[in-house]
């Protein structure tokens, strides 16, 4: 495949056909994140795309069962243009089940209710969306681009077209003075439209972003392990459901799986043992891993 920089992808999506759509994020502003940062965002050509999803069929064969369509927000393409690559995706792989993005609420909010269905109707079955915080506080100092409000919006139009939704929190993002606000607004949020997916990440400073500087310099204070902990029981607790919870990425500190509610109170347990365990135990989630 013609892949330009780095590709991300959701661990989700580690079996997945990767199809590069767009090039960098449109938005590239969060304070945290630096997967695109030095890269100038593009939007690939249909017809660039179509000659990659043929060269893959002619690699892989027919047999491809899912396809994820990076880099950050493709959500954001005009519906005609991702209409044409969902359709031709289909006849290059007739065996799909699975078509999958990244989006934004802030790029969700451009399209309509019915855009959304029509491409569910072309075989788009998934978002993946970064919401992060339910914390107002906390979306604006991070950058995010969108409120607690404009995030329920959206997630309630993604929904009621029919698309899953994996919505992703940032354990630890508002630092140790809003840790109580982020758990329990991201737990109000979530439980307003229930995505299919809620999936853990814990917040490691990276390199060469704001917010990293702002650690360095004593004005970010990160969790430590029992913190974050606390911080996850807390929004744990208050999750209503129903959706999936998941804790599917090396970052986290609790092995946490399953349903919310079925499994809360197993959730809540294996957190208080952890909370047992002597906190030097744990390896700090610092700038070493990025």
């Amino acid at each position: 495949m013609r892949y330009e920089g780095t590709v991300y992808r959701p661990p989700s999506e580690a079996e997945s056909l990767l199809i590069q759509a767009t090039i960098g994020c449109p938005h590239n502003d969060c304070t945290f994140c630096g997967m695109y940062r030095d890269t100038k965002f593009r939007i690939r050509s249909v017809a660039d795309i179509k000659e990659d999803l043929l060269m893959a069929r002619d690699f892989y064969g027919d047999k491809v069962r899912s396809i994820f369509f990076p880099d950050g927000n493709t959500i954001l393409m005009k519906t005609d243009q991702l209409l044409e690559i969902l359709y031709y995706a289909r006849e290059m792989f007739p065996y799909l089940k699975r078509m999958t993005v990244y989006g934004s609420a802030k790029f969700m909010k451009l399209k309509k209710l019915n855009e959304f269905r029509l491409l569910r109707e072309a075989g788009l079955t998934r978002i993946h969306s970064g919401m992060e915080s339910g914390d107002d506080e906390v979306l604006r100092r991070i950058k995010k681009g969108f409120t607690a409000a404009e995030m329920i919006e959206e997630g309630l139009k993604v929904r009621e077209a029919g698309l899953e939704l994996s919505e992703y929190i940032l354990l630890g993002i508002g630092g140790r003075e809003r840790t109580q606000e982020h758990a329990l607004e991201s737990a109000r949020v979530l439980n307003a439209f229930t995505p299919d997916f809620v999936r853990f990440r814990t917040y490691v400073p990276w390199k060469g972003t704001p917010l990293y500087d702002d650690y360095q310099q004593g004005r970010f204070h990160l969790l430590s392990p029992y913190e974050v902990l606390r911080e996850t029981r807390l929004l744990i607790a208050n999750l209503e459901g129903p959706f999936e919870l998941l804790s599917d990425h090396m970052s986290n500190y609790a092995p946490i799986n399953g349903n919310i509610p079925k499994d809360k109170p197993e959730m809540i347990e294996t957190i208080d043992r952890l909370l047992a365990v002597p906190e030097d135990n744990f390896k700090q989630m610092d700038s070493g891993l990025l």
